[in-house]
C-alpha cells in the first residue's frame, strides 16, 4: 500500500472537504484510523467486495422503483401496515450514488457530509422516511436491538441519512425503516437460486448527535498529531503487535 495524495485535509484550504457517512463511522468507531486515513493519507487496507449484497440491493430498488414510478406501495409495505409509498424525487438516482448521494456543506466546519441512501419513502403528510436495504443469511430471529456493535452502527447509518435530509429543507420522519433480506438455509436444495424471506423492520432514530460528531470529526483533523490508537480497534492492536514483534 502507497501513502495517498488525494482526498486529504488541508486546514488551510477554502475549499470544502468531503466527508462521507463511512468516513464518519470511522471516526466514531476509531479517531486513531480516521486521521490515518484522512490527514496522512493511510488507508486501511480493503476487504473483498460483498457482492451478493449488492445484487439483493439492486434488485430490491427495481422492485421499488416500478412502485415508485406508479406512485403506488410495494406489496411488503401494505404486509407491515406502513401508510406511505416510495418518495419520487428528480434527484433520487443522485442521492443512491455512492460518489455523490445527499449532500450538505457545514458551514462551520466547511465539510462537505455525503451519504447515500438505499431507498426514500414518503407518508401521507408528506414526511420523508429513510429505507435501508439489508441482507443476511442467519436461523435466529433478527434484533436490531441486541447491541451488536454493527447493527449499532446501521442505526447510525439510517440517523445520518435523515439528518442530511433535514438539513436540505426535507420534513424528515424520526421513523426510519429497515428491508431485510435473510437467505433460508433450510431448502432442500440449492438449484442455482436462493430464497429469501423479507421482512421490515422501523427504527425510531435520534439524529441530535450527528452535528457534534462531525464538529468532533473536524477538530481530530486539525491536530497535529494522530489521536492515541483505540484499545477496541482491531486496526489498531494489529499495527501494535507487528511493532511488538520488532517489524516497523
Amino acid at each position: 500500500m502507497t501513502k495517498r495524495s488525494k482526498n486529504i485535509f488541508d486546514p488551510g484550504s477554502p475549499e470544502p472537504f468531503k466527508l462521507s457517512r463511512t468516513r464518519l463511522e470511522r471516526f466514531l468507531k476509531c479517531p486513531c484510523c480516521f486521521y490515518l486515513d484522512r490527514k496522512l493519507g493511510v488507508d486501511q487496507v480493503k476487504g473483498p467486495a460483498f457482492s451478493l449484497n449488492s445484487a439483493t440491493d439492486t434488485l430490491l430498488k427495481k422492485e421499488f422503483d416500478v412502485c415508485r414510478a406508479k406512485g403506488k406501495p410495494h406489496p411488503l409495505m401494505k404486509k407491515y401496515k406502513i401508510d406511505a409509498v416510495p418518495f419520487q424525487h428528480e434527484n433520487m438516482d443522485v442521492w443512491r450514488e455512492n460518489f455523490t448521494g445527499v449532500q450538505y456543506l457545514h458551514e462551520p466546519t466547511n465539510l462537505l457530509v455525503t451519504g447515500a441512501v438505499d431507498d426514500i419513502w414518503v407518508d401521507p403528510k408528506g414526511k420523508l422516511l429513510v429505507v435501508d436495504y439489508k441482507s443476511t443469511s442467519t436461523t435466529k430471529e433478527i434484533d436490531i436491538n441486541d447491541g451488536t456493535p454493527w447493527k449499532e452502527a446501521y442505526k447510525r447509518q439510517m440517523e445520518i441519512y435523515q439528518w442530511l435530509l433535514e438539513k436540505n429543507g426535507f420534513d424528515v420522519s424520526a421513523t426510519g425503516y429497515w428491508v431485510y433480506v435473510n437467505a433460508d438455509t433450510g431448502q432442500a436444495r440449492f438449484d442455482g437460486k436462493l430464497v429469501f424471506e423479507e421482512q421490515i423492520i422501523a427504527h425510531k432514530g435520534d439524529r441530535s448527535w450527528v452535528e457534534q460528531a462531525i464538529v468532533d470529526a473536524h477538530t481530530c483533523l486539525r491536530k497535529k498529531k494522530a489521536p492515541k490508537p483505540s484499545k477496541d480497534c482491531e486496526w489498531c492492536t494489529y499495527r501494535a503487535a507487528v511493532r511488538g514483534v520488532g517489524v516497523e
